[in-house]
C-alpha cells in the first residue's frame, strides 16, 4: 500500500467528529426515497484522481446523497454532474457522468477532495470540524507533489485551502488572495490558485453559475498547465 492508499484508509474510518458521525449515518439509514435499494457509504470520504495530477480540485465536503451514499468525491449528484462533464472536456476525466464506483471513470493528470470529508448537517462544518479535518488535506497536498494548478469551487473551499497552506508553512501573501470566479491567484510557493463559484443547485439553477463560466475556470487551467509543459521542454 502507497502513501496516498494508506492515508485514504486512515479517512474512511475517521470518528473525530461526533455530529459529523451522527449525521451522516443517520443519513444513511433514513435514505432518500429514489435510492431506497442502495447500500449508503456513509462514512468519510476519501479524495479520488491521479496520484502524479498536476491539477488538484478541493470543495467544501461530500453531498448528502451523493458522495455520503456513493463513497466517491462528486459522485452521484447534480454537482458531480457538471464537474466531471467539465474535466472530461478538458481531458482531465474519461468520461463525462460519475454515478458509482464502479462505473470506470478514471481521472488522468487530476485529483478530486474536499475540505470536510463527511457529509454536514446542512452542508455547513463547524470550524472545529475544518479544524479536525485538516491534517488529511495537509498530508494529501504533502503527497501530491506533481500539482500546480488548484480550482477551488467556492468560497469556503478558496478559504480553507489558503488555510491549510499557511498551517503548512507556505508564504500566504498579505492581504490574502480574494475569492472570486476565474480569479486567478499565483502564490508564491508555485501553485496557481483559480476560484470557481460551486456547481450546487443553487447556483447552477439560479443562473449565477453556467456551464460557459464554469468551462471558462477549467479551460484556464488547462492552459496554464500546458505552458508549463512547454516551458520545461
Amino acid at each position: 500500500m502507497d502513501a496516498l492508499d494508506a492515508l485514504n484508509e486512515r479517512i474512511v474510518q475517521c470518528t473525530r467528529c461526533p455530529r459529523l458521525v451522527a449525521h451522516r449515518e443517520a443519513v444513511a439509514a433514513a435514505k432518500r426515497r429514489q435510492f431506497l435499494n442502495w447500500t449508503y457509504w456513509g462514512r468519510p470520504v476519501p479524495g479520488f484522481g491521479d496520484p502524479a495530477a498536476r491539477l488538484f480540485i478541493i470543495g467544501l465536503a461530500p453531498a448528502a446523497h451523493g458522495g455520503n451514499r456513493t463513497g466517491r468525491v462528486f459522485t452521484g449528484d447534480r454537482s458531480g454532474d457538471w464537474l466531471y462533464r467539465a474535466l472530461h472536456r478538458f481531458g482531465f476525466a474519461s468520461q463525462p457522468h460519475s454515478t458509482h464506483p464502479g462505473d470506470g471513470l478514471r481521472l488522468t493528470d487530476c485529483y478530486v477532495a474536499a475540505a470536510a470529508r463527511c457529509a454536514p448537517p446542512g452542508n455547513k462544518p463547524s470550524p472545529e470540524e475544518f479544524d479536525a479535518c485538516r491534517p488529511y488535506l495537509m498530508e494529501e497536498l504533502r503527497l501530491l507533489r506533481a500539482v500546480r494548478v488548484v480550482v477551488a469551487l467556492g468560497k469556503t473551499a478558496f478559504d480553507q485551502y489558503l488555510r491549510t497552506c499557511r498551517q503548512r508553512g507556505c508564504p500566504v501573501p498579505t492581504p490574502s488572495p480574494r475569492f472570486g470566479h476565474g480569479a486567478v491567484h499565483r502564490l508564491p510557493w508555485g501553485i496557481t490558485l483559480i476560484g470557481s463559484y460551486h456547481p450546487s443547485q443553487q447556483n447552477t439553477f439560479t443562473g449565477k453559475l453556467t456551464r460557459p463560466m464554469f468551462h471558462a475556470v477549467f479551460r484556464k487551467a488547462r492552459a496554464i498547465l500546458e505552458k508549463g509543459s512547454r516551458g520545461t521542454r
